[in-house]
């Protein structure tokens, strides 16, 4: 029989969710057949994965949880991003975080896997987007997530925001008028495609002007193979680290959108201190060997 967190779940899963496409809605129906565990059943099923690789075992902690991932990637909807894509991408992040996922620790799946299935809807938004638009930094990302949200609390249309309007946006996110003027002007301004033509007679692109600084062949194949040779050295220091060492690197060093060290201090309960000292140990084990076979990089 379910218990009171499991209704109020079901109830959200069956209330809250917009007029779906009919992908969507199979999919949804599908999932919701999906029986959610109970901590005891998640922990067996968690120390199976973990010791013996069970992955039926991994595949009932993912489906257990697809619902989640489904209520978390509803929040995202007002970006404008197709909600199965933004789905899709959090049970990328689901999968990832049973993969990682120590159930001695003590805490919930979900618990743990919330900051992965985020972490990869926020990577997929982030790509969706022109980095001319959005900017780069951590401080420009969180304004970035939060200025469409407060604007829709605010009742605040896209077009034709007045000073007053930024004024207001700017003192509930706690920002200068002049970043939020900014990253309005970021989100609601245009990409420019290459391929447009220049002129009526469609012969000339904005493609035609640029430089080619293509290297010669020699150039290309001597480049790939120290390239090739660091990959694999890199990936030889890489398995002399610990298991937790190796994590921090990949996700702070080696991905595309690296995490924070207070997102990985969350993820590994550590403080940001810890993963930073970790982090600086880490490198220099890699340095040390890349060094040894005379790679100075």
């Amino acid at each position: 029989m379910d218990n009171e967190e499991d209704i109020k779940e079901k109830e959200y899963f069956n209330k809250s969710l917009p007029a779906p496409t009919t992908s969507l809605e199979r999919y949804l129906a599908e999932i919701s057949n999906c029986p959610i565990l109970s901590r005891e059943e998640e922990y067996k099923l968690a120390m199976r994965y973990k010791k013996k690789g069970d992955l039926e075992a991994a595949r009932k902690l993912i489906s257990s949880n697809l619902r989640f991932v489904v209520k978390i990637s509803n929040e995202y909807k007002n970006y404008g991003l197709n909600l199965m894509d933004l789905i899709q991408e959090g049970n990328i992040g689901l999968m990832q975080a049973v993969k990682r996922f120590d159930p001695t620790k003590g805490y919930r799946l979900i618990s743990y896997a919330v900051w992965w299935i985020r972490a990869y809807i926020h990577n997929y938004i982030i790509g969706s987007w022109s980095l001319v638009k959005i900017g780069t930094t951590q401080a420009q990302r969180k304004l970035f997530y939060k200025l469409r949200s407060t604007k829709h609390k605010m009742d605040i249309t896209e077009e034709n925001l007045s000073p007053e309007d930024y004024k207001n946006l700017a003192d509930e996110l706690g920002v200068s008028d002049e970043e939020v003027i900014e990253m309005n002007q970021r989100m609601g301004g245009k990409d420019l495609s290459l391929d447009a033509e220049l002129n009526s007679s469609g012969d000339t692109t904005h493609l035609d002007f640029l430089v080619d600084d293509v290297s010669n062949q020699e150039d290309i194949i001597t480049k790939a193979e120290e390239e090739e040779k660091v990959k694999s050295e890199l990936e030889t220091a890489l398995e002399s680290l610990k298991e937790r060492e190796r994590f921090i690197i990949e996700n702070r060093i080696l991905r595309d959108k690296p995490l924070t060290l207070e997102e990985l201090g969350t993820i590994l309960n550590l403080s940001r201190e810890r993963v930073r000292q970790i982090e600086s140990v880490a490198l220099q084990k890699i340095r040390h060997v890349l060094e040894k076979q005379g790679i100075s990089r």
